[in-house]
């Protein structure tokens, strides 16, 4: 599996590796149970900083595409290529359109809906905390 990332792109450069890994477990390039680079080597290979490589890798592995074993690596998951055709955002933001066309429809401005979904969020991190 090759990596190429294109920096000059508008495309978030950990979205770039995310939709890359997907694509190749999509194609079967990469199979449940392959190991995938460390962290640092593969940012190291990208010329990346390490935390965008972090930050694809966990939401990888939020979506269930990859799995870390601890010190032993991290690996494709068993049900990776499924998992690789689900997209979290378009989700999240067909829901968020959702509830923003009701609460338009109930009078709210828009004004008055960001600051609640900021409150929201505020009130959920303080929750997790």
């Amino acid at each position: 599996m090759e990596i190429i990332i294109d920096i000059d792109d508008q495309t978030p450069l950990f979205t770039q590796l995310i939709e890359q890994i997907k694509n190749a477990v999509k194609t079967g390039a990469i199979k449940a149970g392959d190991p995938l680079p460390s962290i640092r080597q593969l940012a190291n290979d990208l010329d990346l900083n390490n935390k965008t490589v972090a930050k694809a890798y966990k939401l990888l592995e939020r979506d269930e595409v990859i799995i870390t074993r601890g010190y032993r690596g991290t690996f494709i998951h068993e049900n990776a290529k499924k998992n690789s055709t689900r997209n979290l955002n378009e989700m999240v933001l067909s829901e968020l359109t959702k509830t923003i066309e009701t609460l338009k429809k109930s009078g709210a401005t828009d004004s008055e809906i960001r600051i609640a979904f900021n409150d929201a969020m505020k009130f959920e991190r303080k929750q997790n905390d």
